[in-house]
């Protein structure tokens, strides 16, 4: 079992910054890839980014592509998206995901999902 445990959202203007961390703990010997989904209100949740275990292979949504960049810090079980140029659009719940592969994660493929943060960004 893996619990992850997101921090750092919160209300920002368009074309500010913010940045989301994610704490993993419990069972983090394994080489899980991690990362983040966001759900709108409304709207189905969907992938934002995810980046391998060894930290490798990246992968964003097309929407998020040179705004936002996704990190981790393997010593201290943490996975970090760093978002910038927000737009209203961004605005969501934002939720930490671990899973085998980050493509997996891609096609919405998690074995764990953290409990989310609100990301607000006003016009």
């Amino acid at each position: 079992q893996v619990l992850l445990v997101e921090s750092g959202g919160g209300l920002v203007q368009a074309g500010g910054s913010l940045r989301l961390s994610c704490a993993a703990s419990g069972r983090t010997d394994s080489s899980y890839a991690m990362g983040w989904f966001r759900q709108a209100p409304g709207k189905e949740r969907e992938f934002v980014a995810a980046i391998s275990w060894s930290g490798i292979l990246i992968f964003y949504t097309d929407s998020v592509k040179g705004r936002f960049t996704v990190s981790r810090d393997n010593a201290k079980n943490t996975v970090f998206l760093q978002m910038n140029s927000l737009k209203p659009e961004d605005t969501a719940v934002y939720y930490c995901a671990a899973a085998l592969s980050p493509r997996t994660m891609t096609g919405g493929g998690v074995d764990y999902w953290g409990k989310g943060t609100l990301v607000t960004v006003s016009s």
